[in-house]
């Protein structure tokens, strides 16, 4: 799936909100890069933790909120 198909799945799943996207986005890649166990699978050679969060996010594996 191309990036703007992901990204314009991930904003459905965030109501549209670029700004939470972005912020989710990057908060998950921030884990991944510190080892945490990605939802989903990816090419190693290829795959970038921004894009491992945007995929994630897009086919539902994580579900983004806002906490107040």
């Amino acid at each position: 799936m191309r990036v703007e198909q992901l990204t314009a799945k991930a904003l459905a799943n965030v109501n549209f909100d670029r700004y939470l996207l972005t912020i989710a986005v990057g908060k998950r890649a921030e884990e991944l890069s510190k080892g945490a166990s990605a939802m989903i699978e990816f090419d190693k050679n290829r795959a970038k933790y921004t894009d491992i969060a945007l995929r994630e996010i897009a086919e539902g594996k994580i579900i983004v909120s806002i906490e107040g």
